[in-house]
């Protein structure tokens, strides 16, 4: 992994250093580092040459851009009215019981974060989930103990298990 003032400095040879680049710099600092510390604000701010209010305010406004240290694998659960309607709680309720964390909490050996999220997209197939950048539907209690078991042994590659 590269350091924070070289990556924001790679970030923005690549996307350019105008105020209208700041959302891709901070994806790609997210990517790298999966939140925003303020340091790599302050360093956005620097490189950029915006007011570093400017980056936190964008960076707070995003939900997918997280300002402190996140699990390896981030969970986020559709709290829409229809994931809700079609059983959102129990998805919920199975994962804080075999994770033992709750909404906006981390497991203590940084694998998980769990967190709840405005709507992913697919209210067709509701309750959904991301893990990450993997999308996951029509869940059940069952189908949620089945992927994060997946997740738990590091045997998940692109949303598929590996045996």
């Amino acid at each position: 992994m590269k350091p924070i003032t070289e990556l924001v400095k790679d970030l923005a040879d690549r996307h350019g250093r105008e105020r209208r680049n700041l959302l891709p710099i901070l994806q790609g600092v997210v990517e790298q580092e999966k939140y925003l510390s303020e340091f790599s604000m302050i360093e956005i701010a620097r490189e950029l040459n915006i007011p570093v209010t400017e980056v936190y305010g964008t960076a707070t406004f995003y939900s997918f851009l997280e300002c402190k240290k996140m699990g390896k694998y981030i969970i986020r659960i559709c709290k829409t009215i229809t994931c809700s309607m079609k059983g959102e709680k129990q998805i919920l309720l199975a994962i804080e019981d075999m994770l033992k964390i709750k909404v906006g909490e981390t497991t203590q050996d940084g694998k998980f974060t769990l967190l709840e999220t405005n709507c992913l997209g697919f209210c067709h197939k509701a309750p959904a989930m991301l893990i990450n950048n993997e999308v996951y539907t029509e869940l059940t209690p069952e189908k949620i103990r089945e992927i994060l078991t997946g997740y738990l042994n590091d045997k998940i590659i692109g949303g598929e298990h590996v045996n």
